[in-house]
């Protein structure tokens, strides 16, 4: 008999956890969700976001907080659009709430090329430089990130390419957020920097914006103490704001354009 999952109707607010691309739950290994708050993480197998966002809103009953890093940022965008009053707190993390660039597409194509040919431990190996504060990462994370990436296997990275063709520009789900979001960002992020976040963060009424020193787009694997630091203060906020009302929307900047 399944277990049913975590309702957080009914007690201590589910934590629902979302990696990014060629991740799984190792990436927030070091990160120390509270003991008191069920933790339920979402894989990325479906080769579209909106498919992935039922994945979240299915994996808990009831209100829950949502972090998800990159992709999984990305479907947390979505969750926000189809079912708002679901999430009680947004951690988003290394992101781009923007709609893709042509290059970008034309980037995913040649990938999802690559790991069609058999060549799947090459695509890892291109996207490693990315992945970390620097190109040449210390050998135990590049281990973390390789081991991470073969476990989600060739399959699961197809649909992931696939699924981040389907996403579409969240500002205007983020305009209407009203539960408390917390916004993070490695200072050397590669592939999403300061700017995204800043974006993603003057969009939400009241969103926390922080920034990690020294990490780079894995942030969980490279600085997990500011994250849980960040997840922590956000359940708090979740906390007290299920009996709080809500309060008006303040006016948005507007989004500069996407580069990741």
């Amino acid at each position: 008999m399944t277990a049913a999952p975590p309702d957080g109707a009914t007690g201590p607010l589910p934590l629902v956890v979302v990696p990014g691309m060629l991740c799984d739950r190792d990436l927030w290994s070091g990160v120390a969700f509270p003991e008191q708050h069920p933790v339920r993480h979402v894989g990325l197998t479906r080769a579209d976001v909106g498919r992935l966002a039922e994945d979240v809103l299915s994996a808990v009953t009831g209100p829950f907080v949502l972090v998800g890093l990159s992709l999984g940022a990305i479907v947390g965008f979505e969750v926000l659009r189809r079912a708002p009053e679901r999430i009680a707190g947004f951690c988003a993390m290394a992101t781009n709430a923007g709609a893709p660039r042509p290059e970008q597409y034309a980037a995913w194509r040649a990938m999802d090329g690559l790991i069609a040919e058999g060549r799947f431990t090459e695509a890892v190996e291109r996207t490693l430089p990315g992945m970390f504060h620097t190109p040449d990462p210390p050998d135990e994370l590049a281990a973390r990130y390789r081991d991470m990436a073969h476990r989600v296997g060739p399959d699961a990275a197809r649909a992931q390419l696939a699924a981040q063709a389907t996403r579409t520009d969240a500002y205007g789900a983020l305009r209407t957020v009203r539960c408390p979001v917390s916004v993070l960002y490695g200072t050397r992020d590669a592939l999403c920097p300061p700017d995204f976040h800043r974006a993603i963060a003057d969009a939400v009424p009241g969103a926390r914006l922080t920034a990690v020193p020294g990490a780079g787009h894995l942030l969980p694997m490279e600085r997990p103490g500011p994250v849980s630091a960040a997840v922590n203060a956000l359940l708090r906020a979740a906390e007290r704001g299920r009996a709080r009302p809500s309060v008006p929307l303040r006016p948005a900047a507007s989004p500069p354009s996407p580069a990741c």
